[in-house]
């Protein structure tokens, strides 16, 4: 099998294993388009193994499945849950796996990232605008991050519209929106 990869470390390529479980990675994400072999810089294969082995709690070079999710935002991406396990449908949940089997998860996910704009956002949020002066009302909006799609729970909800409310209990959807994309 030919590696999909361009990599080598110390004159080998450490990512041979990678072909397979790449194709498998990006067939279950519904992401399966021809693109070109990804190159990553080695520092960057060499950072990302460091950040995978913080989460290695036996010292086996393996993390748990479950522990995808987290590995994936401690390099940065910002995976929902429902991302992850399209890409992890192939894995057993009780499974550990090996940096090898990771890296093509980890690819998988950070070219699907969100196309989605700021404006995308606003204009969902502008649908519950009934005033249309730029103001939710935050128990709406609370309401809307803890029921649809990705559900927050209510403390991260409260973490989320910290500070964001106006005298009159309302937020604005607009600088809301951009406060939260800009990290």
């Amino acid at each position: 099998m030919v590696s999909i990869f361009n990599i080598s470390v110390r004159g080998h390529s450490v990512l041979t294993e990678c072909a397979t479980h790449f194709v498998v990675a990006f067939y279950r994400c519904n992401m399966f388009m021809y693109e070109p072999p990804t190159k990553l810089r080695l520092t960057s294969v060499e950072e990302f193994q460091e950040a995978f082995q913080l989460f290695d709690s036996r010292g086996d070079g393996k993390i748990h499945v479950a522990q995808i999710g987290d590995a994936l935002r401690a390099l940065g991406q910002n995976p929902t849950e429902s991302d992850v396990k399209k890409c992890t449908l192939h894995l057993k949940q009780d499974e550990r796996i090996s940096f090898e089997v990771f890296l093509p998860i980890y690819q998988a996910i950070s070219k699907a990232r969100s196309g989605d704009t700021a404006n995308d956002f606003i204009e969902g949020l502008r649908h519950f605008d009934k005033d249309g002066n730029g103001f939710i009302s935050s128990a709406e909006l609370r309401h809307l991050l803890s029921t649809l799609g990705e559900k927050l729970s209510d403390d991260e909800v409260e973490q989320l519209l910290q500070g964001q409310e106006d005298s009159q209990g309302n937020i604005n959807y607009e600088n809301f929106v951009h406060l939260i994309m800009q990290g």
